[in-house]
């Protein structure tokens, strides 16, 4: 049974670091609802498990190409939540490239800009994924996708859209592709609800989210067809970028439909 000292433990809890995930195109996925996307999306390379675990879940145990007993001390070292569920595997990562994904005609896509908390971009990656959106582009200095947080963010969506990295300028390539672009902005001079209301969203549209911190860049806010708030109708002054962009996304996949 493996230890945290054994080689595979050490060089597999390199992947931790975005260099190493970088550099190996692997990452890790923990807990059994990221493990059994990952099996469902032919993503896993190797799978440890403490030995409660295998009984608990024999099922994903049973689908694993490599399966690796190890004990709990070196679960641990491996899993970056505090109470782990005794899953961990190293998956490939799927990285689609702008091409590929516009090529497949989604009908809507999610662009988080420079986003650098994954907890919210794996959020925004989930509720795309639940609207229909076919593709999420980390544009810019975005954080890392495979970051453990954003992949548990994501509940296992990271398996079930294409997921691209690309340079901040992909706007006219959004546009060139057929979709039209929508950038949020709290002084937007257009609404989501008059945008649904005046059949706005129902063509193929790509929204634009970016930092809660600073927004979108002023020149992706620029390039855009329209400039779209989310209208406030009570006290709160703003609402956090996943809640933003879930009435958004929710808002194009109700016109589409």
């Amino acid at each position: 049974m493996f230890t945290p000292r054994t080689p595979r433990i050490v060089a597999a809890r390199r992947l931790q670091r975005r260099r190493d995930r970088d550099q190996t195109g692997r990452f890790l996925a923990e807990g059994p609802q990221a493990v059994r996307e990952a099996l469902a999306a032919d993503a896993v390379l190797e799978l440890f498990a403490t030995p409660a675990a295998i009984e608990r879940y024999p099922d994903l145990a049973a689908q694993a190409p490599e399966l690796s007993p190890v004990t709990d001390d070196a679960l641990a070292a491996l899993a970056e939540t505090v109470q782990p569920q005794g899953l961990v595997a190293i998956c490939e990562q799927n990285d689609v490239s702008i091409g590929e994904a516009l090529a497949k005609e989604p009908r809507l896509v999610a662009v988080v800009a420079e986003i650098r908390d994954p907890g919210n971009a794996g959020t925004v990656l989930r509720t795309a994924d639940a609207a229909g959106a076919g593709a999420v582009i980390f544009a810019g200095d975005a954080v890392d996708p495979y970051n453990g947080k954003c992949v548990r963010s994501s509940a296992g969506s990271l398996f079930h859209v294409d997921v691209v990295r690309s340079p901040l300028s992909v706007v006219d390539l959004l546009q060139d592709n057929g979709l039209q672009v929508l950038a949020t902005s709290g002084t937007g001079e257009d609404d989501v609800d008059s945008l649904l209301d005046g059949g706005h969203l129902a063509p193929r549209t790509a929204w634009l989210f970016g930092s809660e911190a600073h927004g979108l860049p002023a020149d992706l806010l620029s390039s855009a067809d329209r400039r779209v708030r989310v209208p406030i109708y009570g006290g709160a002054e703003s609402l956090n970028l996943a809640a933003a962009a879930a009435v958004c996304l929710y808002a194009s996949a109700r016109a589409q439909r």
